[in-house]
């Protein structure tokens, strides 16, 4: 379906968000792009390369936009979204439910919110709640992302081949749903439909827990002492490989981790089963156990 939205507002305007307001700027799916965030320097940068047209500084209360959609001072973020038809929230999850109490009473009849987090279930639910009558809600998660990040990085060819699960409810307008999808398909994503509460049990598994053990493996090299060598210097690859992603934002994944610790709690006590058993065949020194898990680990095909 055709889409085009004349406003939109882009809450945290880094990788994903940048990547996502390239995709709308190159495909002609949005009149102007407004960015909000807590670091005017990098909305400077976003509205120089072109991603955003005007932006909003939350610490400071600076609006560079034109003197007839300034704020009326009830919030920064209330004043970044009216007149939006599509508010897309790319900030820590942890700040979606202050942000949405915020801009509920500014958002118009129609407007849309969206999201790109990864964590969704009970946050849905909260969302759907406090948005006012007649502003519809789809959760979203593009799994899609760099090395590197910021919105130096941001690219429109980001989604291209990638997935990007969608998480109606039983509330979701469905041709919000159809809106929402479109704006994916046409950023080159594989869009899949899947329960908000499965969502986040799928993925505290093949990615939440990756994460956890990511942080724990470097800090517990990096806290062996082996005297002036520099341990992490003379990593090979494979370790590099394995925990490039403890580089990831901090902020973000420690609101990731809380907000779907049940599920997480319940990925590490599996996986810390099956790695009693992986020590205990070490400790006995049984060849044939670690090589019984090791080929069955290599006969599953992951997926890329």
């Amino acid at each position: 379906m055709g889409i085009f939205f004349n406003r939109v507002t882009i809450i945290g305007v880094g990788l994903i968000g940048g990547s996502l307001a390239s995709v709308l700027r190159g495909k002609s799916l949005a009149g102007e792009i407004y960015g909000i965030g807590r670091s005017e320097e990098n909305l400077q940068k976003a509205k120089r390369l072109g991603l955003i047209d005007h932006y909003f500084c939350e610490p400071s209360g600076i609006l560079t936009v034109p003197p007839l959609v300034k704020g009326d001072g009830r919030g920064i973020y209330s004043d970044s979204v009216r007149d939006s038809d599509l508010v897309i929230l790319s900030s820590p999850v942890g700040s979606f439910r202050k942000i949405v109490k915020e801009i509920g009473t500014s958002l118009k009849k129609g407007a849309i919110v969206t999201d790109v987090g990864s964590v969704k279930g009970d946050m849905v639910r909260e969302i759907e709640e406090t948005l006012p009558e007649g502003v519809s809600f789809v959760g979203g998660h593009p799994i899609a992302g760099k090395e590197t990040s910021g919105v130096e990085a941001a690219s429109g060819e980001l989604f291209k081949g990638s997935k990007c699960i969608l998480t109606p409810t039983d509330r979701t307008d469905k041709n919000t749903l159809e809106i929402v999808k479109s704006m994916w398909e046409e950023a080159g994503s594989d869009v899949i439909l899947m329960d908000p509460s499965l969502h986040d049990k799928v993925f505290a598994a093949v990615s939440h827990l990756p994460h956890v053990i990511a942080y724990a493996l470097v800090n517990t090299v990096a806290r062996m002492d082996f005297g002036e060598i520099d341990t992490l210097s003379l990593s090979v690859r494979s370790f590099r490989d394995l925990t490039r992603i403890a580089s990831s934002s901090p902020e973000m994944w420690r609101d990731i981790c809380l907000y779907n610790r049940v599920n997480l709690l319940d990925s590490i006590n599996r996986f810390e089963k099956v790695l009693k058993i992986l020590k205990g065949y070490l400790e006995k020194g049984e060849g044939k156990g670690l090589l019984r898990e090791f080929e069955e680990a290599r006969r599953i095909k992951v997926n890329s």
